[in-house]
């Protein structure tokens, strides 16, 4: 029996947690969840997420949304897989976890809508600048072999895999820290498989 539900769409922030789950190693079941009527507009998901977002996940009575902290949720929840550090080292985890979701993604998404934010403006957003935000987030990918240090995380995963789509959709410019990074991330066993499940889930609602 699965030991979570996965709610997710293939061409969505879903193939994070699919990733998250295959990392971890413990039993899911995957449920995809098309686009609009029937699916995530519809009232039954809606109830599970008011945002008609995926991806979303069911553990037993908890319902987890919002990506990463899905992924600090499952590290926490299954912790024989090692995707935390210890509490009293979690301070650079947790930095560049939330980092992500709430400075690279927004920075990456206006960058790509081609909404600029100027240098008198940078103060009203939490990211500052696109520009500011690739710095600083060139800095953490290079200052050791992940995110948060020496090891792989649940950080590793939502960092790595905004990275990667980043530089695959040219929202991210293709600095060489950033490449070497994705590289390194794309090369885990666990990533190679989430990837091939979620493009054969991908191939099979195109070809309905």
């Amino acid at each position: 029996m699965a030991d979570v539900t996965l709610y997710t769409n293939p061409m969505s922030r879903g193939r994070m947690a699919r990733w998250m789950l295959e990392e971890i190693g413990a039993p899911y079941e995957r449920v995809v969840v098309p686009y609009g009527e029937g699916g995530t507009a519809a009232a039954q998901y809606r109830a599970l997420n008011p945002m008609g977002k995926v991806p979303a996940i069911r553990h037993g009575d908890a319902v987890v949304t919002e990506t990463a902290a899905i992924c600090a949720y499952l590290a926490d929840a299954f912790p024989a897989a090692g995707l935390a550090p210890e509490p009293a080292h979690r301070a650079a985890y947790y930095r560049w976890l939330f980092f992500a979701a709430g400075c690279l993604e927004p920075a990456v998404t206006m960058h790509a809508l081609q909404v600029e934010i100027s240098a008198e403006r940078s103060r009203m957003v939490g990211f500052g600048t696109y520009a500011r935000t690739l710095d600083a987030l060139e800095a953490a990918v290079s200052a050791g072999p992940y995110i948060a240090g020496d090891r792989f995380t649940a950080a590793d995963v939502y960092v790595g895999a905004q990275v990667t789509w980043g530089l695959a959709f040219g929202s991210i410019e293709p600095r060489a820290a950033f490449t070497a990074y994705s590289e390194r991330m794309a090369a885990r066993e666990a990533y190679r498989r989430a990837t091939a499940l979620d493009d054969a889930d991908a191939k099979e609602m195109t070809a309905e």
